[in-house]
Order: C-alpha cells, then structure tokens, then sequence
C-alpha cells in the first residue's frame, strides 16, 4: 500500500476537540458537514485546501483527549490519506485503523507544508520526493494493511464476515 500527498503540518500533541471541535461533532453525525470543519480551530482554511490523498504530519501524541471517532472519520471524510507523527494517543490509533485512516509512526522533523510526500507502508519507507529524503517508518503488520485496505475494520468484517488475516 503506497500513498502520495502534500503536506500539511500541525504541532504535538493535537488533540481531538483540534481535529473536529465539539460544538460540530454533538450536532451532527453527517460525516461530509464534520469535513468541512476539520482542523479549523488549528488551521480555519485547512478543509478548503487539503486535497484528495494529502497528509496530515503531526509531532507526538497525534490524536489525544476523547475517544470518538469522530476525529478519525472527518479527516478521511476531508480527504486526508493518512496522518504521520512520531506517535499517537492509543485510542485514536485504533479508531484510525478501525476507521481506515492510515496512522504512520515516524520522524517528523525534516517534513515541511507542502512537501510532496511517498508513503511505503508495507516496505516501511517514506520518501520526500520534494528534498529527495527517504526514512523509515515503522511498516504495519500484514493484517493491518488488510483491514486498512477494506477501509476499516467494520468494512473487513462485512467483507469476510470475521476477522480474517490470511
């Protein structure tokens, strides 16, 4: 699985009330009207400028404060390919990988807005085709792949109708 997109930073320890404020997610379940408001307390014209396939790069603990997936759901209603950081809160991990967001451990530091970004998630690479850098990342197990390439976790169980990881 390869994923390609700009950049679009934003710093540590970005909460969900960040990606999707409350004043949006309690009002409404309608995950295009959540898009539209992703990151705006943190960037108001990120929904307007990200892009189909773009990726949202963070510092650490990428997704902290409350549970729902909500935050994971409006980035990939918004477009976003994947999110890169260092490291993420443990439940919005799951949520992202139980969603079909692609959630990446790795360095950070050498990316900038707007550098265009090769994701190599089953080889473990990533590649700034804009500095013509390449770093590890840490590769996702088979089966995570697997669920991530159904587009989540509830899409893989519809597809096989168990968890299946062969």
């Amino acid at each position: 699985m390869k994923l390609q997109g700009k950049a679009h930073c934003f710093g540590a320890d970005v909460n969900t009330d960040y990606i999707i404020s409350g004043k949006y997610k309690f009002k409404t379940l309608d995950m295009k009207e959540l898009a539209c408001h992703v990151m705006e307390d943190l960037d108001p014209d990120f929904a307007t400028r990200v892009q189909p396939g773009d990726l949202v790069i963070a510092g650490r603990n990428f997704g902290c404060g409350s549970s729902r997936e909500q935050a994971p759901l409006a980035l990939l209603n918004a477009g976003v390919g994947a999110v890169l950081a260092p490291s993420f809160a443990r439940i919005f991990y799951r949520n992202a990988i139980n969603t079909g967001l692609p959630v990446v451990e790795c360095d950070t530091s050498g990316i900038s807005a707007g550098d265009e970004l090769l994701v190599d998630l089953e080889n473990g690479v990533l590649r700034n085709l804009t500095r013509k850098a390449e770093t590890p990342i840490k590769p996702l197990p088979a089966f995570m792949l697997k669920v991530l390439g159904d587009g989540g976790l509830a899409a893989h169980f519809r597809k096989y109708g168990t968890f299946n990881i062969d």
